[in-house]
């Protein structure tokens, strides 16, 4: 009975066992909690085995190549910079506008 109410009035068993088994077993929490975040990360990373196909690292410089040759087809000289519709304009009625100011050009 002696030893029992010795261990209660000791602050250290009181006070510092629970806080020390708090901060060790919350560490061992954290890290479980973080390593199933990772894991979920690298599940939604994976791509479909028919989009990794395509998108294979050894290809990639060829279908570079195939752009660059796409882009060296077209004639470059006369390509106009057209403005886009701002977000509060009515794209259709843009491009109406675009389209007449089109043929107003080509007819003069």
């Amino acid at each position: 009975m002696f030893i029992l109410k010795a261990l209660r009035r000791n602050k250290t068993l009181r006070y510092g066992v629970p806080m020390l088994l708090l901060v060790v077993g919350g560490s061992f929490g954290l890290r479980e909690f973080t390593q199933i975040r990772y894991d979920a990360q690298k599940i939604k990373k994976k791509l479909d085995p028919s989009l990794e196909a395509r998108v294979n690292v050894q290809k990639q410089s060829v279908i570079l190549e195939e752009e660059y040759d796409k882009l060296r087809e077209k004639n470059m000289d006369e390509w106009k910079n057209i403005r886009g519709p701002r977000p509060w304009e009515d794209s259709k009625e843009y491009q109406e506008q675009q389209r007449s100011r089109q043929k107003n050009q080509t007819e003069a």
